[in-house]
């Protein structure tokens, strides 16, 4: 189901949706097959370490051209069980329903883990765009770690979008699609910053100002994994108190968590009608009918 190209044969209902696009879109979706088919399997789940040298964000800045950018930051803990992989796993489909609304779109992933703890606490993709998303996306290790206190590195994460990322010709506010399920740092340690990310920043900088700082330039959708006994209240009480309970959406499964980031995204692009059909073809009314009411839900705040 979630392969590059056109075809639709293993969806539910196979006839109901079809890519649509220009033929030059369609020539680039086949093209794109046969390039997968050639690289082979994802190596997210086999790795041992990451590829750095795509990677490592010292002293490195992400930047695109692109009118339409998009970054997709996923919480790598341990805690976060199977849910990046099945995120990871839904590329093409991403990809190529974003491609057709808006053929300039170029993604940048990014993994989030524990500064405290992990060895690899944060990985930064370049943007790119078509089959060219499977080599970043393969140089990513999803290290499972993790710190066990309830909170992750997002804080981090926030500080380096802030400051090393540039889109200047984004047509509006892109997308920022973040994944995960516990609370961030409430400062961003200058430590972190220097070791990590080579910026020699000497105080800790209050998290909720990066963010606030942030949101200003991105439209930031916190996609939030329940972490379950009895600990989302507390976690979430800090997100909403810092990005809004607008930008804070609840997702029910893993298998939906990419359908929800297509549904904000489609609806904000004005393709909320090509999104509910795709939507349709390939799970069940039921399904539909619940993701249609959290999107709605969402966007209604």
């Amino acid at each position: 189901m979630y392969c590059w190209g056109d075809d639709t044969s293993d969806w539910a209902r196979p006839q109901a949706y079809r890519f649509a696009g220009s033929q030059t879109a369609r020539a680039a979706r086949r093209a794109a097959a046969q390039a997968s088919r050639q690289r082979g399997g994802r190596r997210y789940l086999s790795r041992s370490a990451p590829e750095l040298a795509r990677v490592d964000p010292f002293g490195k800045k992400i930047a695109t051209r692109s009118a339409n950018p998009v970054v997709v930051a996923v919480d790598v803990t341990g805690s976060m069980s199977h849910w990046p992989y099945e995120i990871f796993d839904r590329l093409p489909l991403l990809y190529q329903t974003l491609a057709q609304y808006r053929p300039d779109v170029e993604i940048s992933f990014v993994a989030i883990g524990d500064a405290t703890s992990d060895r690899y606490p944060l990985q930064i993709c370049d943007f790119a765009r078509g089959i060219a998303l499977e080599d970043e996306l393969n140089a990513i290790y999803g290290e499972g770690g993790g710190g066990g206190t309830l909170r992750e590195s997002y804080e981090l994460f926030a500080y380096y979008l802030l400051h090393h990322a540039r889109a200047p010709e984004a047509s509006e506010r892109p997308f920022l699609i973040l994944y995960g399920d516990e609370a961030f740092y409430e400062r961003v340690a200058a430590a972190h910053v220097r070791s990590l990310i080579g910026d020699d920043l000497q105080e800790d900088v209050d998290s909720r100002r990066v963010f606030a700082a942030l949101c200003e330039s991105w439209q930031l959708y916190l996609l939030r994994k329940p972490y379950g006994g009895g600990r989302d209240d507390a976690i979430e009480e800090q997100w909403l108190e810092t990005i809004g309970p607008g930008r804070l959406v609840r997702l029910e499964s893993a298998e939906r968590a990419v359908d929800m980031a297509l549904g904000i995204i489609a609806r904000a692009w004005g393709r909320a009608e090509d999104f509910a059909r795709n939507l349709s073809a390939r799970q069940s009314d039921a399904v539909v009918r619940r993701l249609e009411d959290a999107l709605d839900e969402v966007l209604q705040r």
